[in-house]
């Protein structure tokens, strides 16, 4: 049931039988979903010598028979046109076409009435549509991520335009694990209904046939949540490395942009984070940040070791095997001075940022009560020039998450502060965040005092002490997994779609957060899949947020909210 294994059977047994000189033509959506499961070498070794955009092959009249053409595409109605344009004139010898999703029958009629050359070898749905970016988390990349946070009358057509992505999304994820789930929503979030009750309908009825697996004892569930529900996590820094790297410099695809923070070498300007193809990352992904500087420190020593024995080449045996071993001494040459670029980038951010000291007070925000110290500490922050303007806007939107009932008055003099220290700040985005994710939207017990059972266990927590004081915060999916896994998740607050309900402990769930996942989230994931516990936890979103994107999507929200005056 892991994901990323999913997504690159679908790509091999899409190339593996066709042979000779082939080209691989992608869209701008599973171009990502390829590139995170496949790598460019491991796609020269099925021979495929050139990859292409959809659109911008159109471009080209040049004829290429000897090449036989591979699409891997949406199921989209701009697809199906391409494809009919690229079909009346076949620029290929051949052409073996693969959708990423469900074709309506109106698109095949169309493809089969364009193929008047008949050069269609094979038609056929592959249901990779998500991209599958560590074993058990994936994303879908939806573009107008914000749109879950407007009511349906604000924006209708792009609200139907969302929900029927992340439906068509999830929809690919089972049909790739062949399952059909029992499905549970948040009974607060009108958009998590909406999403829960159009997949059940797709799957139950609607393709009903196609989704008919051998039944499992116990079936598999899917809960959809919604990222408001714990809105802490996206906007808190982070201390473990893939998180942290997310945070601070970004990963798109499983791929970081070096050049968004200074010169680099060619080879070296966008790099790859993959816990598939690079053992340094897998073992150290969730690690702190701390220990990540002792294991890099490592890795260099085991390098210079190897290095200082290839410089002492001497016989043409040596040679041979120092050629030999070049592509391995390269690719290590190459995967240390990547990790040694990002945790220096990190350690200058951190410094520049004071991020130890912001993350300290954010840390007290998320997981400690005390109000009164809460308030003089983002106070002195607020007044500290080295604090940047964004970690600002987060530590005020903390202290309101928390305190929005408790210390009115407080927060009205730390909103003024922020609009008198902050030049960029957006008046009413802190309110805005209130409005979308206050105490009184939240089904979940973001904060531990809500039930007796989590305001017993956070005493123990504080008199045992943690054991970093920067990463004692637990994102509300934990405790979620947690009344999973003792059966304790209440219906009342999570309903069953229809009337099919589950028997028993599931041992395969699915839990969809609209709005976005975080790096954060998904190791909890997968410390929780590490405990062996019987059930298996898949983590799936809308986008894979940091808190520039958080705050992106709220200001968005924000401004459309604004021009329609409805929410």
């Amino acid at each position: 049931m892991v994901l990323v294994s999913a997504v690159r059977d679908y790509i091999s047994r899409m190339l593996q039988d066709i042979s000779g000189m082939k080209v691989l033509i992608l869209d701008s959506h599973t171009v990502s979903i390829v590139s995170v499961a496949y790598s460019q070498s491991e796609l020269l070794q099925k021979e495929v010598f050139l990859v292409e955009l959809v659109d911008s092959i159109s471009k080209s009249r040049e004829s290429m028979s000897h090449l036989k053409a591979v699409y891997f595409l949406a199921p989209t109605s701009e697809n199906i046109q391409y494809l009919r344009r690229h079909l009346v004139a076949p620029r290929f010898g051949e052409y073996h076409l693969f959708f990423s999703n469900i074709l309506k029958d109106t698109q095949i009629h169309i493809l089969a009435d364009s193929d008047e050359h008949e050069v269609v070898q094979q038609l056929q749905e592959f249901y990779a549509d998500f991209v599958a970016s560590d074993p058990y988390h994936f994303t879908l990349n939806v573009p107008s991520n914000h749109i879950y946070m407007l009511p349906a009358v604000v924006d209708h057509s792009n609200l139907q335009r969302f929900s029927d992505r992340v439906v068509d999304g999830i929809a690919a994820v089972f049909l790739a694990l062949k399952r059909r789930p029992v499905i549970r929503y948040q009974r607060t979030s009108d958009i998590a209904k909406r999403i829960a009750q159009e997949t059940a309908k797709l799957m139950y009825q609607q393709e009903s046939g196609l989704f008919d697996f051998r039944r499992t004892e116990i079936s598999p569930l899917l809960l959809v949540i919604d990222r408001r529900d714990d809105p802490v996590t996206p906007l808190l820094n982070q201390w473990t490395y893939q998180a942290m790297v997310h945070e601070l410099i970004g990963i798109q695809d499983n791929k970081v942009d070096l050049r968004t923070i200074g010169k680099f070498p060619k080879d070296q300007q966008e790099v790859v984070l993959s816990s598939e193809q690079d053992g340094f990352f897998k073992k150290n992904m969730y690690e702190n940040f701390g220990d990540i500087g002792m294991n890099i420190k490592q890795l260099v020593d085991e390098f210079q070791q190897i290095s200082k024995s290839n410089q002492n080449i001497q016989t043409i045996e040596d040679m041979a095997k120092f050629v030999d071993n070049y592509p391995e001494y390269r690719k290590m040459h190459g995967n240390v001075s990547k990790h040694v670029a990002l945790v220096t980038e990190m350690s200058k951010l951190v410094e520049e940022r004071k991020l130890m000291l912001v993350s300290q007070t954010e840390q007290e925000l998320a997981c400690n009560g005390g109000q009164v110290a809460a308030f003089e500490a983002v106070t002195n922050l607020l007044n500290n020039e080295s604090v940047s303007d964004i970690d600002r806007l987060r530590l005020v939107m903390l202290y309101a998450l928390r305190y929005e009932k408790e210390s009115p008055v407080q927060l009205m003099q730390l909103f003024n502060k922020l609009s008198s220290k902050s030049a960029k700040y957006k008046p009413g985005l802190v309110q805005f965040l209130l409005k979308q994710a206050g105490v009184d939207k939240r089904t979940g017990d973001l904060y531990g005092n809500r039930d007796f059972l989590n305001i017993a266990r956070n005493m123990a927590r504080g008199l045992k002490g943690v054991e970093n004081v920067y990463t004692q915060h637990q994102p509300l999916l934990f405790q979620t997994m947690e009344s999973i896994t003792k059966g304790r998740l209440r219906d009342v607050d999570y309903p069953f779609v229809g009337n099919h309900f589950q028997q028993g402990r599931p041992q395969e769930v699915v839990i969809f957060i609209v709005g976005g996942t975080t790096y954060e989230e998904s190791r909890s994931v997968a410390l929780q899949n590490s405990m062996n516990t019987g059930i298996r936890f898949i983590l799936g979103g809308s986008a894979i947020l940091n808190s520039k994107r958080f705050l992106k999507d709220l200001e968005e929200a924000q401004r459309v909210a604004r021009t329609s005056n409805a929410v």
